[in-house]
């Protein structure tokens, strides 16, 4: 294989990876009944007029496992704190008693399971895809190669080589759909 092709098949491969780590940050996000810190990394606080990661103006640490708190370093931060977490729609209420937010996970109904199954189900067929236009762009760059002088024999296994590129990244989508699935279905 080619250098220009080997080139064109690493950068697909990590291309996909990273579409697999968005997928992996996504589902963290989603909720599974349990506390879990990295549920309020999206969350951004008005710290002094600044949109301010709440991890950057508070502690937040797991109480037991449906319990999450979280300590501002200032104690004037409470208030803009939980408007934030009211603003961001979690379905948590924060409970606040003046020097820390106590964020208690209610347990998920039959229902509100099935929905965040659905939520993930969609999360992984968008990083799906994501993994095919980047197999379909590497794919294109090799036939503009081809075009270009590549011999055909070297350009149909660079095809193959980015198809189990693909297929093992798509594999690894399932597999973290799955898991999570199995989390948020378990009482």
């Amino acid at each position: 294989m080619s250098d220009d092709t080997s080139s064109i098949i690493a950068a697909a491969d990590q291309q996909m990876k990273k579409a697999i780590e968005h997928l992996e940050s996504e589902l963290v996000k989603i909720r599974a009944g349990k506390a879990n810190p990295q549920m309020l990394d999206s969350l951004i606080v008005d710290y002094y007029g600044n949109p301010t990661p709440v991890n950057q103006v508070a502690n937040v640490s797991v109480l037991d496992a449906r319990t999450l708190t979280i300590q501002p370093w200032e104690k004037n931060m409470l208030q803009p704190i939980e408007k934030s977490i009211i603003a961001a729609n979690l379905g948590v209420t924060p409970q606040n008693d003046g020097t820390i937010i106590r964020i208690t996970m209610p347990p998920l109904t039959e229902e509100r399971r099935k929905e965040l199954v659905k939520k993930c189900h969609g999360e992984a067929e968008h990083t799906k895809v994501s993994i095919r236009n980047i197999r379909r762009d590497a794919i294109e760059q090799i036939k503009k190669l081809q075009k270009n002088g590549l011999s055909e024999d070297v350009a149909k296994d660079a095809e193959a080589e980015v198809q189990t590129t693909t297929d093992n990244n798509t594999a690894a989508v399932e597999k973290h759909l799955t898991y999570k699935e199995k989390e948020i279905m378990s009482v």
